[in-house]
């Protein structure tokens, strides 16, 4: 006896519905792409913390003495790395991405102030990962909603 097997699809959904309006769809491309540049800078940086394929520019000063009491650690560094590489991963690939959005976030107030206060030479890419992380996390609002309730909530 010979069986036949009937497949329906749906159609696919797409993230560029013609249905939507041109400013919703321009923001779904760009939150599309803030989230795949901030997840490969974050990737890759994590990467290259562990298996230096790129050089690394010297610290002078504050910077550099903060940088060395973080090295002398002994933990910080590699914890921070691989945050990056799963936390950039997530985003790359689009998912938990208010998570890790969450996970950066002190890692990115941190490259700011460094680079604002002590290393100015970073700022301008300070600046930009702070945008994206800041639109990001506009565009995920709806997420961080319940975090942000006064009242709490009861079990």
């Amino acid at each position: 006896m010979q069986k036949t097997l009937v497949v329906v699809l749906d159609q696919p959904t797409n993230a560029y519905e013609a249905s939507k309006p041109g400013r919703e769809r321009a923001l779904e491309v760009m939150t599309i792409g803030a989230r795949i540049v901030l997840g490969f800078i974050f990737f890759f940086s994590g990467l290259n913390g562990f298996f230096r394929f790129l050089a690394i520019p010297p610290m002078h000063g504050r910077a550099e003495t903060f940088i060395e009491g973080l090295i002398a650690s002994g933990y910080v560094f590699p914890l921070l790395f691989g945050t990056y590489i799963v936390a950039g991963g997530a985003l790359m690939i689009g998912r938990f991405v208010p998570l890790a959005l969450v996970l950066l976030a002190p890692a990115i107030v941190n490259i700011f102030a460094v680079h604002f206060l002590h290393a100015p030479d970073g700022l301008p890419v300070a600046i930009v990962v702070v945008a994206l992380e800041v639109f990001l996390a506009w565009r995920y609002r709806d997420a961080y909603a319940p975090l942000l309730r006064a009242g709490g909530s009861h079990l």
